[in-house]
């Protein structure tokens, strides 16, 4: 247990440069040297090579990862200009993420000597350590000083000293030894019986601005407001003596209890009780950091979040109640209504966390925290909210692949903090999530909630083409070319005049933005396109009013991008719009009534345009505008020669699209306007773009 406070993380404001120099310097050291202390409990140097686990590296790694980290944040921040040492800096930057239960990372590596490893990390600390004391200091520290990388390491540190402390606990006992540092709480007895409290409905405000004086990863800012119904939580965390009944009544062996994905698991583990349960003949073992101990039954029962789900099924079927696990928000609806506050900088917590009391749990019923324990500490535990970017997420230049990879609806939030969680892990707008098999020092809280768990959209569209359309519709303008589904909405809407403007259809709407902005002057417009992929930009947009996706930088280089309704003044109209997969070819009779039919791109790709060119006037209302844009790139990939518009030889001359389209619309409409060409540029990577040139035609249907 160690003689004094575990520094919290700064305050990055104030009026004294010097003394916030020097308690950052302090940070930045004692963060190293308890971090160091942790690789004391590896009983020799063979610990260090030996995998806890095989999806992981061994733990030579992780003491060299963190510096490694140190010396590519100050790289790309300009504090230093040169490699420390590249071979070690090579093999140390990338961890396994535990990205799949069934992936098995081969990849053999010729690790340097532990002596090595400890030399580099020295040669790095002492680099760090002349930064702080010589480069300038202005007050406040913000996301764009060179002074937040530097916090970004140390905060980078902190979590793998949980981390890793979860992969020594992992080791083989053979290769850990106890450790003053390091000793585990000894007090436990008979479990309490868990009830559950009511918790009345409320709002709850996450996210942070850049104005926060404290340092904060990128997933939490940005702003995300919810108003939470009432519900019922568990008073304590589950402990191992209310998990037992679990196990008892052959939870692991009913595959009904289990999703889908944690059923895979458990098969694929061979899982028949918590990864920390040892079974030592009739009796109960709990393996602890360095050693093993009798099963403290009071402890919080630690376990991945197939097994805590697996267990909220179970409860429910027994119980007939609408048991699960509590979202992010009904977490923070927790931690209001037990009127918590931060982690005090100058006395201990009052709760098992950040190293204040011993290195393990404590019965679950020993830090009261309003009328339930363990709101913050002692374990992490798990949500059903996989993670999402709240509104105005941000990913910060010198670490941009910190959370993004996560958002993939795979890696659920875990929340509170355990009793090794230290600087930000400790903080209340800490958001860190992990696969659901993933181990770590959790466990879990249960609620009983009439309503069904709210899950956010939190995927970045990574396909090329669907992210390049994505930038077409809703991005930045390139080369001052102004945004094209735009530019023919406007014209659309120029050229209706004074005529009814009721009901519009965007024909090929692709992702939908002229859909949206048509919506600006017509009562309702209709979005169709043959691909439900690029429909569902247009629907998500709608719905939840924000896109995320991709772009390209240069080769497997990317960029993140959000783009809001809000942000493009549009979230006004998203109430006229409605969006259908349909063949442009084959409409359905209700696709009809319109006053205006706007064709963007999309002739030149249909397989058949005549067989839409010569019914498309029974879709108008008379007087009504057809507008058409197209490149005229016909191509026999989508459609055949024989049934392309223009762009061939008839009787000898040429014969363009423009007279194609006289030739078939000619007998229903007027040709009012154009034809004029319009640009538009589609961007591919940084460097490469498409510009090409649409020729616009606005045909009004004869009365």
């Amino acid at each position: 247990m160690p003689k004094q406070l575990f520094p919290r993380s700064p305050i990055l404001d104030g009026d004294n440069v010097a003394a916030k120099r020097e308690e950052i310097r302090e940070y930045f050291h004692a963060t190293l040297d308890r971090y160091e202390q942790l690789f004391e409990t590896l009983r020799s140097d063979e610990a260090y090579f030996k995998k806890p686990i095989p999806l992981r590296h061994p733990l030579i790694f992780y003491l060299g990862h963190t510096s490694t980290f140190f010396t590519n944040k100050l790289l790309l921040a300009g504090l230093i200009t040169e490699r420390i040492n590249p071979k070690m800096e090579s093999m140390f930057a990338v961890g396994v993420d535990e990205m799949s239960w069934d992936d098995l990372n081969t990849t053999h590596y010729d690790w340097p000597s532990v002596a090595e490893v400890r030399a580099y990390r020295n040669k790095v600390r002492d680099i760090v350590d002349r930064i702080i004391e010589e480069i300038p200091l202005t007050l406040p520290i913000g996301w764009d000083s060179p002074w937040w990388t530097i916090l970004m390491g140390i905060e980078h540190e902190r979590i793998h000293l949980e981390t890793s402390s979860v992969l020594i606990r992992q080791h083989a006992l053979e290769y850990v030894i106890p450790h003053p540092a390091w000793e585990p709480y000894r007090k436990s007895g008979p479990a309490p019986e868990n009830q559950l409290i009511d918790v009345p409905d409320g709002v709850v405000h996450l996210g942070k601005d850049k104005t926060d004086p404290v340092y904060g990863w990128d997933n939490e800012y940005g702003a995300h407001i919810a108003e939470v119904g009432a519900f019922q939580a568990g008073k304590s965390l589950v402990s191992n003596q209310e998990f037992l009944a679990f196990v008892e009544a052959n939870g692991y062996g009913t595959e009904t209890l289990w999703e889908e994905e944690g059923c895979a698991w458990q098969r694929h583990a061979r899982a028949e009780h918590p990864t920390f349960w040892v079974r030592q003949g009739a009796e109960w073992r709990l393996r602890l950091m360095t050693k093993e101990i009798p099963m403290p039954w009071d402890w919080p029962v630690e376990v991945n979040y197939h097994e805590a789900k697996a267990f909220c099924n179970w409860k429910a079927t027994v119980s007939g109640q609408p048991y699960r696990l509590p979202t992010e928000d009904e977490w923070y609806r927790l931690y209001d209504v037990a009127g918590l506050s931060e982690v005090p900088h100058l006395e201990p917590a009052a709760a098992n966390i950040h190293l204040d009391h011993f290195a393990s749990s404590h019965p679950v019923n020993e830090f009261p925290h309003g009328d339930f324990y363990d709101v913050v500490g002692n374990v992490w535990q798990w949500t059903e909210t996989p993670i999402y970017p709240f509104d105005g997420f941000e990913i910060h230049p010198h670490y941009d692949d910190f959370t993004t990879p996560t958002f993939d609806g795979r890696h659920n939030l875990m929340k509170g903090g355990s009793w090794i969680s230290c600087g930000n892990e400790s903080m209340r707008s800490a958001r860190y999530a992990f696969r659901r098999h993933f181990f770590q020092h959790a466990g879990f809280r249960y609620v009983v909630a009439a309503a069904p768990a709210v899950q956010h959209g939190s995927h970045y569209e990574t396909d090329k083409s669907l992210s390049e359309y994505a930038e077409f519709h809703y991005g930045d303008i390139y080369f001052n070319v102004p945004n094209f589904p735009k530019a023919l909405a406007e014209l659309a809407i120029a050229a209706m005049g004074g005529r009814p403007a009721h009901s519009a259809l965007d024909l090929g709407c692709a992702s939908g933005r002229a859909t949206f902005e048509l919506a600006r002057h017509f009562d309702h417009v209709t979005g169709i396109d043959f691909s439900a992929r690029f429909i569902g930009q247009g629907v998500q947009l709608a719905e939840q009013g924000a896109l995320r996706y991709t772009l390209t930088d240069e080769g497997d280089l990317v960029f993140y991008r959000e783009r809001t309704l809000s942000g493009l003044g549009l979230d006004t109209v998203k109430h006229k719009v409605t969006f259908y997969q349909g063949d442009a070819c084959n409409l359905k009779p209700l696709f009809t009534g319109y006053d205006l039919i706007l064709a963007a791109n999309l002739i030149d790709r249909l397989y058949d345009p005549a067989k839409l060119l010569t019914a498309i006037h029974t879709r108008l209302n008379p007087g009504g505008l057809l507008l058409i844009a197209s490149p005229y790139t016909w191509l026999e990939e989508h459609t055949k020669r024989d049934a392309w518009v223009g762009g061939f030889k008839r009787d000898g001359e040429s014969f363009g699209t423009l007279d194609g389209l006289k030739e078939i619309l000619g007998s229903h409409f007027n040709l009012i306007q154009g034809p004029t060409e319009v640009p538009f540029v589609i961007r591919e990577t940084r460097r490469k773009f498409q510009h090409t040139l649409s020729e616009v035609t606005i045909w009004e249907r004869a009365a």
